[in-house]
């Protein structure tokens, strides 16, 4: 398997279609290529692809199948992943979400651990609930995922005894059953109602005739509502079998020890009763209706298109993955074109194609189109006669080559960054080809099979052109539309707009020769006047040159290929008014999108497409961000890019332009379920309605113009001080004198103001605040948040809050998740912003029934005063600290993690000393410590409430 080939998995909803990019490849090293035989490990039958021989597989005498492998990133961890080759599609129609539910029943219990046990001893051997320790049930698998840090021989030996009771003798039992049922009911029913009805209405007409139409992972209630011990063993005892069974094991020990595990507690699992066969996915079917529509107000107007064949996947060889890359060629460049016709103000937003394999059933190509406003029919229309040109005129070679040597350089990335890739993401690689049937390669293996394709002459205007007619035939084309008002006739016009004839969409195509030369001049290369270490275990390094930019660098290989970019300038979120709304919110989509000199987006894309550069912007308390990953061959065109957008910024409007729609064309959505409105307004009303949060009213957004957005950005871009963050693999001399090129050599910036907003938290509330929603009448949102700090002066009280947060967390979720049942994902966050003198706090949150919002405050509450009454004991301080220092150890391995403990430290220098303190903020924290934050921060006369609830309910 290729997977820089990869598209995303099929998605309901694109709502940012940006120019195409590419996902990237397994990484591994492998022997030469050759035909499978018989001697050869099960992943690659009927395969030609150059094996990984990092990977060792085999297979146990049960049928069990196994692949362990040797990875150090992060040091010490082994990530253990258990698929099992049932799904939703598996299942009865009396079984509707058995699959799903049983994997939530195997973690509760099993034959060596009493129920809600394996929890605690995961959490004692440093693993975080939920992260660290989860599953994942999709329409053909379910596969558990457990990532075990700092990794001994006990633990790693206690973990496989769990997860092989887990496979095979989870305990289910009537109270493991009714204790957890209601928690597969409520993730069920916290999910969003409008995005939930269109996905069903988009799988039940794209897979007309097939299973993958109406078997959902979650189930139905009136299934789960139904299930016995006796039903749900029946599935597993029919499904949950050894040959069905693939253990993945990759991690920082020797793999014999590895196998040995597997070995050890898997070998003696039988599968019991007769095997049974795996069910018939179906094909695509013509006969089935073509279009269909909803009305959902509370989405998007939005036309998806797909074009739907069999299943494909069946043999993964060099001359599948080669035409596989023709044809993904064509949809880079159908994806472009579109992209540069959103941005010069089309009927859509937004539109982008995709071509996927699903859940091996069919093979589709699909096309999602967001209007500008309520013409879909238009938008639609214009989508498809920009495919249609496609197919009727060859692209030019020049296109072709840009997506090729865009392609190249993600590929010889990912060679120089394979000895760094984390094993979690190379097992989840693996547990994905096996979903698919397909293999895993090594990046130079697949960089030879791209190569190899190039010298054959694949990539010909001809060839791209023929594979862009075959993407879009099939055997049905299918379409849905999402409406805002009801239209009797509107089936009839989706029909109609599907069998109209199109006229192929005459472009204008420029060739875009752009260089680096081209840019405006910045000025000489600045001088150095201070160059000093900071930190000599670290080995961070501080520079200052004459017009008073600051640079802090750590030249550090661990990484090997990655070097990650920071360059702070100005004050942030301190120097926007509190008193009144400013365009500031239109900045993270369209200031770099509106230009850099003479050059636009389009400029921008061919400049940067084949290099490692980034163009990403935030706003953070203290600073305006500007933000990227690159490596050290290209990282002092990264900073001249950077540094010229502050000398000398472009102002195309059309990206203004069309953040505004986009933004417009969001409002729908904003009140359409719980977890909506709180993202709408939560963060202001914890400011206490400061609009430097929140989200702009539908009256601001349409007010903005270009002239405003520019009159508020220009003036920042000019002016506030300039710190240059770049850690990783770099030369340290060389990358002194880039930034001496580029940063140094701007003009001494004035300082910028602050506005001297005050940072607010709101006052108690006698009685929640209120906001409601207009999705699902059984689902509401409760909220109970206390006032704490801000500023690098409390860095260590921030760091211990983080352990009583994560107490307060795992008490929350064992009383209201797995006892009560009443919520599926409480959560307990501390917000601590170190840039700001205030505005912190530990907020506890659930989504859960209308009828429980009181039960959720008294539980929450009652969490607090205890947390006050008394100390925790050693067990529960170890089983939140552990798994929060094997948080830190394992991202510590990483240099963002030093450039994010460190940046703004050259403004800030006790963010510095704040680095020098963390392991110890942490590692000396007391039980009688955490009380007495408790008794600070947890006053009861202190905390605000909220709920969103039904709008029905409210009236």
């Amino acid at each position: 398997m290729l997977s820089f080939l990869r598209t995303p998995r099929f998605a309901l909803l694109l709502l940012a279609l940006a120019a195409p990019t590419l996902p990237a490849p397994v990484l591994a090293q492998g022997r030469p290529e050759g035909v499978q035989t018989a001697e050869d490990p099960w992943l690659y039958k009927g395969s030609d692809l150059v094996h990984d021989d990092q990977w060792k597989f085999g297979r146990l005498s049960n049928g069990v199948r196994y692949a362990v492998r040797k990875n150090g990133v992060p040091p010490g961890q082994i990530s253990i992943r258990v698929r099992i080759d049932a799904g939703s599609l598996m299942e009865r129609d009396s079984e509707r979400g058995f699959a799903h539910l049983l994997e939530h029943l195997s973690f509760r219990g099993s034959t060596y651990v009493p129920d809600g046990d394996s929890k605690r001893i995961w959490q004692r051997l440093g693993v975080t609930f939920g992260s660290d320790s989860n599953a994942a049930t999709t329409f053909i698998s379910t596969t558990y995922k457990l990532d075990l840090p700092n990794a001994t021989p006990q633990g790693l030996d206690e973990s496989f005894k769990i997860l092989s009771g887990m496979m095979a003798a989870p305990a289910i039992t009537q109270a493991s059953l009714s204790a957890e049922r209601p928690v597969v009911l409520a993730e069920g029913r916290e999910q969003p109602a409008p995005q939930k009805r269109m996905q069903d209405a988009l799988y039940q007409l794209i897979f007309a005739g097939q299973p993958l139409a109406d078997r959902e992972p979650i189930g139905t209630v009136e299934a789960l509502n139904a299930a016995t011990p006796a039903s749900v063993q029946a599935f597993h005892d029919r499904w949950y079998r050894p040959e069905r069974a693939t253990v993945i094991a990759i991690g920082d020990v020797d793999p014999a020890v590895l196998e040995a595990m597997i070995a050890k507690y898997f070998s003696s699992w039988q599968g019991k009763g007769e095997a049974p066969k795996t069910p018939d996915f179906g094909k695509p079917e013509a006969d089935h209706p073509i279009a269909a529509s909803i009305v959902e107000p509370a989405l998007q107007p939005v036309a998806m298109m797909a074009i739907v064949r069999p299943w494909t996947v069946f043999a993964d060889t060099v001359i599948f993955n080669q035409k596989r890359m023709i044809d993904m060629v064509a949809i880079r460049i159908l994806n472009r074109r579109l992209e540069s016709r959103a941005r010069s103000g089309a009927s859509f937003i937004a539109a982008g194609a995709d071509l996927d394999d699903i859940a091996r059933s069919a093979n589709v190509t699909t096309l999602t189109v967001l209007p500008t406003g309520d013409d879909w029919q238009s938008a639609l229309r214009d989508v498809r006669a920009t495919a249609a040109q496609l197919m009727a005129t060859p692209p030019t070679q020049a296109e072709i080559d840009r997506e090729i040597g865009e392609i190249d350089a993600v590929m010889r990335n990912r060679i120089s960054t394979a000895p760094v890739e984390s094993g979690v993401s190379i097992a989840d690689d693996l547990v994905q080809a096996v979903d698919i049937n397909e293999t895993v390669t090594t990046p130079e293996g697949s960089y030879a099979i791209f190569k190899g394709a190039i010298a054959k002459g694949m990539f010909t205007p001809a060839a791209v052109q023929a594979s862009a007619k075959k993407v879009f035939e099939g055997t049905a084309t299918r379409a849905l539309v999402n409406t805002h008002a009801p239209d009797p006739d509107v089936v009839s016009k989706v029909t109609a707009a599907l069998q109209a004839d199109v006229k192929a969409a005459a472009m204008k195509r420029r060739a875009l020769n752009v260089t680096f030369a081209q840019l405006p001049r910045i000025g000489a290369p600045g001088k150095v006047v201070e160059r000093k270490q900071i930190d000599a275990d670290l080995a961070i390094e501080q520079v200052r040159y004459a017009n008073g930019v600051k640079l802090l660098m750590r030249e550090d290989a661990s990484e090997t290929g990655k070097v990650w970019v920071n360059i702070r300038f100005g004050r942030g979120l301190r120097a926007l008014p509190g008193d009144k709304r400013v365009p500031a919110w239109a900045g993270k989509t369209a200031l770099m999108a509106s230009g850099i000199g003479k050059f636009g987006q389009e400029e921008l894309d061919a400049l940067t497409g084949n290099r490692q550069i980034g163009l990403g912007f935030d706003i953070e308390e203290d600073a305006f961000v500007f933000r990227a990953q690159t490596n050290k061959e290209d990282l002092a065109d990264q900073l001249r890019l950077f540094a010229t957008k502050l000398a000398a910024p472009g102002w195309d409007p059309n990206p203004i332009t069309r953040a505004k729609a986009a933004t417009l064309a969001s409002y729908a959505g904003l009140s359409a379920s719980p977890d909506a409105v709180l993202g709408r307004d939560l963060d202001v009303l914890l400011h206490d309605g400061d609009p430097r949060w929140g989200v702009p009213s539908r009256e601001e957004v349409a007010a903005l113009t270009p002239q405003a957005f520019r009159a508020l950005w220009e003036p920042l871009l000019r002016t506030g001080p300039i710190e240059v963050d770049i850690f990783g693999d770099l030369n340290s001399d060389a990358t002194v004198k880039a930034v001496a090129e580029s940063f140094g050599a701007l003009k001494p910036r004035a300082d910028g103001k602050e506005s001297g907003a005050p940072v607010r938290f709101p006052d108690h509330v006698a009685t929640p605040v209120v906001r409601t929603h207009t999705g699902a009448v059984d689902q509401a949102a409760a909220v109970i948040a206390w006032p704490t700090g801000g500023g690098s002066a409390g860095l260590a009280e921030s760091r211990k809050l983080e352990i009583l947060t994560a107490v307060f967390r795992d008490r929350l979720i064992d009383q209201l998740r797995i006892q009560a049942g009443v919520s599926y994902s409480p959560n307990v966050m501390n917000d601590w912003p170190v840039g700001l003198p205030g505005g912190g706090k530990i907020a506890a949150l659930g989504m859960v029934p209308p009828d429980k919002t009181g039960f959720f405050f008294k539980l929450a509450r009652d969490i607090a005063a205890d947390l006050v009454a008394k100390p925790i004991d050693a067990d529960e301080l170890n089983r939140a600290l552990t798994p929060l220092k094997q948080q830190l150890l394992r991202m510590s391995s990483g240099n963002m993690f030093w450039m994010n403990l460190v940046e703004g430290g050259t403004q800030d220098p006790a963010r510095i000393a704040g680095m020098r303190s963390l392991a110890k903020d942490y590692a000396a924290t007391t039980p009688a410590e955490l009380q007495a934050l408790a008794a600070k921060y947890l006053r009861p006369d202190k905390d605000w409430t909220m709920v969103v609830l039904p709008e029905k309910a409210a009236k």
